[in-house]
């Protein structure tokens, strides 16, 4: 196996540590050959799709490359901003966000990349940038609450594979999931709470996950047990009771059966059953992307709506919120353990600020 280009090896320097964010990714534009290229990568990958290669080619070359990239790329094109994609601007802002508050909680040389799974900047480039500056220790974070073997766990294959290429190893950590971590439950809590100040309260709150398939809850995948835990603990946060919340799944794909209960159908089902009024939340996804913003909060709205409700309300992804970016830098910060020097706690952090402001330092 050939390996990879290093960086020129400096003697004495010193040792930094990287953290790479990792989400699902992207195309790199909303058209049909950006489009064909992304998902052909994405379809292609057997952790996705976990059908025999033999039969999967054909269908996914012969029909899928032919059919879908057309119609996903007018879906992005709804959402595409002068940013361009949703989700590669909000992962871009969360890693530079996240390397100020690390910042502030730690004096040890850090440095925060971002990549995409799928699509660009990939894994393998953003190892190669973090090796570049020096980081001999490198922890990869995918921003998945909830692990599953399709999303997680493809993550840190592309992580593996692309070391699996280095000569000079970094030392490596891993984060697995943080779907019943204290910080993350209380941003989502307080993104609701926000959301029905300004607003009011519906009759339900829906809190929909990305799907996979039922097979794989029955072959082992915690999944589907680690959306319901991140439901419960969202829902007593929140003091609401069992009939005023539903957990339902979205994305289905094929003919294959799914988790369940599918978001279109509950929506649609709670509009025929006269629910005036439905909020929806999405807290398996840490940016708001397609899934979200075009199937939940346009195509579900209108099912919801057709089928006789009145009122339906999204309530956006967490994204760059404050108590979510701390949450996530204290998280970063516990699976550093060991790893870092002279850690600096937020309440000195405050103390430092307000001395500072004694003395007539400007805000």
């Amino acid at each position: 196996m050939p390996f990879l280009p290093e960086p020129t090896y400096q003697h004495g320097a010193p040792a930094k540590t990287g953290v790479l964010l990792i989400n699902l990714g992207t195309p790199d534009a909303p058209t049909k050959t950006a489009l064909r290229r992304y998902l052909k990568e994405f379809l292609s990958d057997p952790r996705v799709v976990e059908i025999p290669r033999l039969v999967w080619w054909p269908i996914l070359n012969g029909i899928i490359l032919n059919t879908r990239p057309a119609k996903s790329a007018q879906k992005y094109a709804q959402i595409w901003s002068a940013e361009g994609s949703p989700l590669a601007a909000h992962t871009r802002k969360q890693a530079k966000m996240l390397q100020g508050y690390l910042g502030e909680r730690t004096r040890s040389p850090l440095v925060v990349e971002y990549a995409m799974r799928y699509g660009n900047p990939s894994v393998a480039s953003a190892l190669a940038s973090l090796k570049e500056q020096g980081c001999d220790r490198i922890l990869a974070f995918p921003l998945y609450p909830q692990y599953a073997a399709s999303s997680t766990a493809t993550a840190l294959d592309a992580v593996f594979q692309t070391l699996q290429q280095s000569r000079n190893m970094p030392e490596l950590r891993t984060v697995r999931h943080y779907h019943d971590d204290p910080g993350y439950i209380g941003a989502l809590a307080s993104s609701v709470r926000d959301h029905w100040m300004q607003n009011g309260r519906a009759d339900k709150l829906v809190m929909s996950f990305h799907g996979v398939p039922k097979r794989s809850l029955l072959l082992g995948d915690p999944y589907h047990c680690e959306c319901q835990k991140t439901g419960r603990l969202l829902a007593d946060a929140l003091g609401l009771a069992q009939d005023q919340y539903l957990i339902t799944f979205q994305s289905r794909f094929g003919r294959a059966e799914w988790l369940q209960p599918y978001t279109a159908q509950t929506l649609k089902d709670l509009g025929k059953k006269g629910c005036k009024r439905v909020d929806v939340i999405c807290p398996g996804f840490s940016s708001d992307c397609l899934e979200t913003l075009e199937e939940i909060a346009m195509e579900c709205k209108a099912d919801f709506l057709n089928a006789g409700g009145q009122e339906y309300h999204y309530i956006p992804c967490l994204n760059e919120r404050d108590d979510w970016m701390r949450a996530l830098s204290e998280l970063v910060l516990k699976h550093l353990q060991g790893w870092l020097e002279n850690a600096v706690s937020p309440d000195s952090v405050q103390q430092s600020r307000d001395r500072a402001l004694a003395m007539g330092a400007k805000t």
